[in-house]
C-alpha cells in the first residue's frame, strides 16, 4: 500500500526526499548551463540574440517533452531507476557537448543535455509516495528547491569559464552528475508502491491508461498556471545574465552572480511554498503569487522613459527608469512570490490523482518547461523586433494577466454554482477541480474563504467558532485600516518639510497638496461603501490594501528629486486617497461579523485603532527620514534647508513592507458571508432616506475634524507659529482621538448616542473659541491645549454617531415597510445600516480636503487663520441644533430609546 494513504512518512522517507533533492539540484544545474556556457559560445560563433535565445532553450525542450513519459515510467518501473538513468544519459550528452564545435552540433549535443530536466517529474512521482497528503506539500517543495541548480550554474560556471573556457564548464559538469548518480543508487530504495507491487505480482498500469487523465481540462489549467510560475522562472534564470549585461552593462562574471539573486528565493523558497499550501491551501498561495507578479511584471515593464511637459513657464522635462538596485530588489521579489506558486501548483496532483501523479506532474512539468524553452526564444525575437529590452516583461505580464484572469472567473464559476445549490461551505481549496479527480478523494474546507452558514446571533453558534472566526476577521481588517489611515495622512507630514529639502512651492500649492488625499479619500468612500456586499470583504481588503503600494512607491521616489513637477505630486497627492477610501469599505464589512451585543465594540476597535494610522504616521515618520532606513536600496539622502542629511524617501517607502504583511494577512486570513452579498440597487435605497443625509452632516462634524486636523495641524502650525517644531507634537492629537473612540464607546451605549453627540458638539464649540483667543493670543500651548480637546471630543463623538444609526434606520424601515416580515425588516435594517456607515463615513471624510483647504485660503486672503476658524464654530452650532431637533431633544426620534432601563438598549450598534 502507498504511503500517501498511511498517517506517517514510510520508512527513509527522509534520506530518499534529502537525497533526490539533492540530485536534483545537479540535474538543474547540468539542464541550465546553456545560460553561461552559451556566452561563450556566442561570442565565439557571432550569434544573434534569436539564435542565442534558441541555443538556451534547446536543453528545456528536452526536459520539458520528455517529463510526461518519464513520469509514466517512473510509475510503472520506480522512480529510483528511472532517476538514476535519467543522469547517467544526461552526463553522457554534457560531455559530448565540449566536443561540438559548430552550431548545428551544438543544437544536437544540447538535446541531449535538456534530458535532466526530465528527472524533476521523476523524482515528484517518486518522492511523494514516501509521504502522506498532509506534508506532500512541504516534501514536493522541499524537492523542487532543487531549482537552486540554477543559481549554482549562475554562481560557479563563469568562473570555470573564465579560467578553462566553456568547454571545462561541461564536462567538470558531467561529472557531477555521474558522481551523483551513484551516490543516490547507494543512499536511496524503492518506493512503497513499488515494492507492493513486486510482492504481490500486480502489474503496472498501462500507458494508455495513464494518459486517460490527461482530457480533463482542469488538469491544463493547472499547465498554464504551472508554464508561468516555472516556465517563467527558467526563462528568466537563462535570459537574466544577457539582460543585466545589456542593460546595465556588466560583466560575464557579475551578470552571473546577479542573476543568482534572483535564482535563489525562486528556489529556496519554494520549501515555504510547500509548507503554505499545506497549512492555508493552495488555491489562496496562487491567488498571491499571480497578484504580486502582476505588480512586479508591470514595473519591470516599463522602459527607461523620458517625459516633456509644456509648462506655463516653458517644457518640464523628467526622466524615469529602473537602476540596477531596484530591479534586482523587484525581481527578488517575484522570484520569491514564483517559488511560492510552484510548490502551490504540485500540491494537489498527489492529492487529487494519486495513482496517476508520473501523468499528471509530466504533463503539468512539460508545459512548465516547454515555458522555460519557449520564451527565452521569444525574449530574444521581441528584442529583435523591437529593440527594448523591457519587452520581455511586457510579454510576462500579459501571461500572468492571463493566468490570473482565467483562475478567477474558473474559481468564481464554481463557488456561485455552489451558492445555488447550497454547498458553498463545502467548497474546497481550487473548486476548478471539484469533480475531475480520482473518485474518493476529498479536500478539506478553507480556513479563508467564502462562509455560506453565518448565525452570529444564536448563542451556541457563535461560541462554538463564530467568535473566534469574526475576531480573526476584526484584527487583520484593523491592521489594514490602520494602515490606510497611515497612507492617506503621510502628505501632512511630507509636505511641511517639502520646502526644506529644496521643493519650491507656494503656500497655496502645499496646502492644496495637503488637502488632495483628503478629497481623493472621501470620494473613494463613495464608492467603497457598497464594494463589500458586491465583491467580498476578503477580496476587496485584499485589493484595496495592496493599492496602497502604489504611493507608498511613488512618493519614495519623487521626494529625491527637487526637480520632479508639482503635477506628479498632485497625482501621488490624489493617489493617497486609495487609503482614504478603505475606511468605508473595512467598516461595512466588519459590521457584517459581530452580533448586535458586541457589533459597536467591534467597530470601536476597528474604527479607533485604524484612526491609530494617523498618530502612528506622524510619528514614525519624522523618525524614519533622519536615518538611511533601508541602505542602499533606498537611494541617496538629501541635504534640508539646515544642513542636516535627511531621507524623505523613507516616508513612503517604510510603509511598503508592512503593506505587504497587511495583503497577506487579508488574503489568507478573511472571510466573505455570502449572506451579506447585495447589489448597489439592494443598497441604494438608503439615497431616499433623509436620515442618511442628516447622518452625513453630524459624522461630517465629528469625523471630519479629526480627519481634516490630522491633515491641516503641522501645515497651520509651521506657518502661525513658525518657532515652533510642530512635528514634533502632531502625533498627539490623532492618538488622542483615535483612543478617545476606540475606549468610549461605552459611554454612548449607557446614556445614548444622540444625548452624547449633542454634548460632544457643545465641548467642540467651546475647543474652537478658545482656539481663536489663544490664536489671537500668540499662544502655542494654550492653542495647542484646546486643539487635544477638540481632537478628544470628536474621537468620542465618532463612536456616538455611529451609535446612533442602527437605532434610527431600524426606526425608518418599519415605518416605510410596516407589512413586510419582521425577519426580513431586520435584514433590511443591517443592510442599510452597514451602507449608512459607509456613506456617512464617506462624506465627513471630505474634511481632510475643506480643513486643510480653508486654513490656506484663509491665511491667503486675510493673513490669519480666524476666518476659517469662524467658519468652523457657525458648522459646529449648526450640528448640536440638529442633533437636539431631530434626535435627543424633546420631539427627538431617539429620545424615548435612550431613556429606557439599560437592559432594552443592550442590543443596539454602539459605534
Amino acid at each position: 500500500m502507498s504511503a500517501a494513504v498511511t498517517d506517517t512518512p514510510a520508512a527513509g522517507a527522509n534520506q530518499v526526499l534529502w537525497t533526490s533533492t539533492v540530485a536534483f539540484t545537479v540535474c538543474f544545474a547540468v539542464w541550465t548551463i546553456f545560460s553561461i556556457i552559451g556566452l561563450g559560445v556566442k561570442d565565439e560563433l557571432g550569434l544573434s540574440e534569436t539564435e542565442f535565445g534558441l541555443l538556451v532553450g534547446t536543453p528545456i525542450l528536452t526536459g520539458s517533452l520528455s517529463r510526461v513519459l518519464l513520469g509514466i515510467w517512473a510509475d510503472q518501473l520506480g522512480g529510483r531507476k528511472v532517476f538514476a538513468a535519467v543522469m547517467v544519459l544526461a552526463a553522457i550528452a554534457t560531455f559530448l557537448t565540449s566536443f561540438a564545435d559548430s552550431y548545428l552540433e551544438l543544437l544536437v549535443a544540447a538535446l541531449g543535455v535538456g534530458i535532466a530536466g526530465g528527472a524533476f517529474s521523476v523524482g515528484v512521482t517518486y518522492v511523494s509516495k514516501f509521504y502522506p497528503k498532509s506534508r506532500q506539500g512541504t516534501a514536493l517543495g522541499i524537492f523542487g528547491a532543487g531549482n537552486v541548480g540554477s543559481a549554482v550554474t549562475k554562481f560557479v560556471a563563469p568562473f570555470v569559464m573564465v579560467a578553462a573556457g566553456w568547454q571545462a564548464v561541461a564536462q567538470v559538469w558531467a561529472g557531477a552528475l555521474i558522481v551523483m548518480a551513484v551516490i543516490f543508487l547507494a543512499l536511496t530504495r524503492e518506493d512503497p508502491d513499488q515494492v507492493a507491487r513486486r510482492q504481490s505480482g500486480a502489474k503496472a498500469e498501462s500507458l494508455r491508461s495513464q494518459l486517460t487523465v490527461l482530457k480533463n481540462i482542469q488538469v491544463w489549467r493547472f499547465a498554464l498556471y504551472y508554464f508561468f510560475v516555472f516556465g517563467a522562472f527558467v526563462a528568466l534564470a537563462l535570459w537574466l545574465p544577457r539582460y543585466l549585461i545589456g542593460v546595465y552593462g556588466l560583466d560575464v562574471k557579475t551578470a552571473g552572480m546577479l542573476a543568482a539573486f534572483y535564482s535563489v528565493p525562486a528556489s529556496i523558497f519554494r520549501i515555504y511554498g510547500g509548507t503554505l499550501s499545506d497549512r492555508y491551501g493552495a488555491r489562496s498561495v496562487m491567488y498571491v503569487t499571480f497578484g504580486v507578479s502582476v505588480l512586479c511584471t508591470f514595473m519591470l515593464s516599463y522602459p527607461p522613459t523620458t517625459y516633456i511637459i509644456e509648462g506655463v513657464r516653458g517644457p518640464i522635462t523628467f526622466r524615469t527608469e529602473m537602476g540596477l538596485v531596484p530591479f534586482l530588489v523587484t525581481i527578488f521579489v517575484l522570484g520569491f512570490f514564483m517559488s511560492l506558486g510552484k510548490a502551490a501548483v504540485f500540491k494537489h496532483i498527489p492529492v487529487y490523482y494519486p495513482n496517476h501523479v508520473g501523468a499528471v506532474g509530466g504533463l503539468v512539468g512539460m508545459i512548465g518547461g516547454l515555458g522555460g524553452f519557449v520564451l527565452p526564444l521569444t525574449f530574444g525575437a521581441l528584442l529583435d523586433l523591437t529593440g527594448v529590452w523591457t519587452s520581455t516583461f511586457v510579454l510576462l505580464f500579459v501571461l500572468v494577466g492571463i493566468a490570473l484572469t482565467w483562475m478567477h472567473v474558473a474559481v468564481r464559476h464554481m463557488e456561485r454554482s455552489a451558492e445555488r445549490k447550497g454547498t458553498a461551505g463545502q467548497v474546497p481549496e481550487l473548486p476548478e477541480m471539484q469533480g475531475f479527480g480520482e473518485p474518493g478523494i476529498e479536500m478539506r474546507p478553507r480556513r479563508a474563504g467564502p462562509i455560506a452558514d453565518w448565525r452570529p446571533e444564536e448563542p451556541d453558534f457563535w461560541k462554538s467558532g463564530g467568535r473566534a472566526v469574526a475576531r480573526r476577521n476584526l484584527w487583520v481588517s484593523t491592521y489594514c485600516l490602520l494602515l490606510s489611515f497611515a497612507v492617506w495622512m503621510v502628505w501632512s507630514v511630507v509636505v511641511a518639510r517639502l520646502p526644506a529639502i529644496g521643493f519650491e512651492f507656494t503656500t497655496d500649492q502645499l496646502f492644496w497638496l495637503a488637502a488632495l488625499p483628503g478629497l481623493s479619500g472621501a470620494t473613494l468612500r463613495i464608492f467603497y461603501a457598497f464594494l463589500v456586499p458586491v465583491f467580498g470583504g476578503r477580496l476587496w481588503t485584499t485589493l484595496s490594501t495592496a493599492s496602497l503600494l502604489i504611493p507608498a512607491f511613488g512618493i519614495g521616489y519623487a521626494v529625491q528629486n527637487p526637480d520632479t513637477p508639482y503635477l506628479i505630486f498632485l497625482v501621488l497627492a490624489l493617489l493617497c486617497g486609495f487609503g482614504g477610501g478603505n475606511f468605508a469599505s473595512s467598516m461595512a464589512n466588519i459590521s457584517y461579523f459581530f452580533p448586535k451585543s458586541e457589533k459597536g465594540n467591534a467597530l470601536a476597535i476597528n474604527a479607533g485603532l485604524g484612526n491609530l494610522g494617523v498618530s502612528v504616521m506622524q510619528f514614525l515618520v519624522p523618525v524614519v527620514v533622519t536615518m538611511s532606513l533601508f541602505g542602499a536600496l533606498g537611494g541617496q539622502a538629501q541635504t534640508a534647508a539646515d544642513g542636516a542629511q535627511v531621507w524623505m524617501q523613507n516616508a513612503g517607502f517604510v510603509w511598503v513592507p508592512l503593506i505587504i504583511v497587511g495583503t497577506l494577512a487579508a488574503w489568507f486570513g478573511m472571510n466573505d458571508i455570502l449572506s451579506a452579498k447585495a447589489s448597489f440597487a439592494d443598497q441604494s435605497t438608503i439615497f431616499g432616506r433623509a436620515h442618511t443625509w442628516i447622518m452625513c452632516w453630524l459624522y461630517t462634524g465629528t469625523f471630519g475634524t479629526f480627519i481634516g486636523m490630522s491633515a491641516g495641524f503641522p501645515l497651520l502650525v509651521n506657518l502661525v507659529f513658525p518657532e515652533e517644531n510642530a512635528l514634533r507634537y502632531a502625533f498627539i492629537g490623532p492618538l488622542l482621538g483615535a483612543l478617545s473612540r476606540a475606549g468610549t464607546g461605552w459611554i454612548s451605549d449607557r446614556l445614548g448616542g444622540a444625548r452624547v453627540t449633542f454634548w460632544v458638539f457643545v465641548a467642540q464649540i467651546a475647543a474652537i473659541a478658545g482656539m481663536i483667543w489663544f490664536l489671537q493670543a500668540g499662544s502655542f500651548w494654550g492653542f495647542f491645549a484646546m486643539v487635544l480637546l477638540l481632537f478628544f471630543v470628536s474621537g468620542i463623538g465618532n463612536a456616538s454617531t455611529f451609535q446612533m444609526v442602527p437605532g434610527i434606520m431600524r426606526q425608518a424601515v418599519d415605518r416605510a415597510e410596516p407589512n413586510m416580515p419582521e425577519d426580513k425588516r431586520r435584514m433590511q435594517a443591517e443592510r442599510e445600516s452597514a451602507a449608512v456607515i459607509g456613506f456617512t463615513s464617506a462624506i465627513a471624510a471630505y474634511g481632510a480636503f475643506y480643513i486643510p483647504k480653508a486654513y490656506g485660503s484663509s491665511i491667503e486672503i486675510t493673513g490669519t487663520a480666524d476666518m476659517a476658524l469662524w467658519g468652523f464654530l457657525l458648522f459646529y452650532i449648526s450640528c448640536a441644533a440638529l442633533t437636539w431637533a431631530v434626535y435627543s431633544g424633546p420631539r427627538g426620534i431617539l429620545r424615548n430609546i435612550e431613556r429606557r432601563p439599560a437592559a432594552s438598549t443592550a442590543t443596539a450598534l454602539p459605534a
